[in-house]
């Protein structure tokens, strides 16, 4: 894993602060030693380019290196607008398909209805797309949580690797002047495959 530049501080977030130290085996309680519990690798499958399924995979991202674990993540298919230039400003958020989607604003209005699921042919109308964005932006942005460029400077800047899959950026015509400054390159799925071995794997 890269160092990180003097002074730089990995955000937390609202996550643990706690780092895991331990390199070896812990004694349980019966005596025997525990799983070893040494360095640990992370590997992020990033498919989805809505706003809603970006955050997850850079907050992941940023917890597990703050936790000093090695972390490397794949951009495929839709996934890829989030470290595409021309796109990650204007990532959008939908409530159509979307039926968990609800707006605790509204519950200053009557008790309950927070959690009432907002009517999904609500989001066929005109502008509704562009209000659930911003909504959505004014929210992350209430919790100081850092838009999507600068966060993916920030995971940057902490060493995590990112990779762009070769076969969605050949399929969607990009060049790598595309690609965000912290793209390390333009892999397919069997090197992202060897790059992750022995990691913990998550797809999103």
């Amino acid at each position: 894993m890269r160092t990180l530049p003097e002074g730089f501080i990995i955000p937390d977030f609202g996550g643990s602060a706690a780092k895991a130290t331990t390199t070896s085996p812990e004694p349980a309680a019966g005596g025997e030693a525990t799983a070893y519990r040494g360095p640990r690798k992370l590997a992020l499958i990033c498919s989805k380019g809505n706003l809603d399924m970006a955050y997850p995979g850079l907050i992941l991202g940023n917890a597990a290196a703050g936790e000093g674990v090695e972390v490397h993540m794949f951009f495929t298919f839709w996934g890829l607008d989030i470290v595409n230039k021309k796109t990650h400003k204007n990532l959008k958020f939908t409530m159509l398909g979307n039926t968990a989607m609800h707006m605790p604003e509204l519950g200053y209005l009557r008790t309950g209805l927070e959690h009432a699921s907002m009517p999904q042919l609500m989001g066929q109308l005109p502008g509704m797309t562009a209000m659930a964005t911003k909504m959505m932006k004014k929210q992350m942005a209430d919790l100081e949580i850092p838009d999507v460029p600068e966060f993916l400077d920030l995971l940057s800047a902490a060493g995590v690797h990112m990779y762009a899959c070769k076969l969605s950026f050949d399929m969607m015509k990009m060049i790598e002047a595309d690609l965000h400054p912290g793209v390390e390159g333009v892999i397919s799925a069997a090197d992202f495959i060897e790059i992750s071995e022995g990691a913990q794997t998550i797809f999103i």
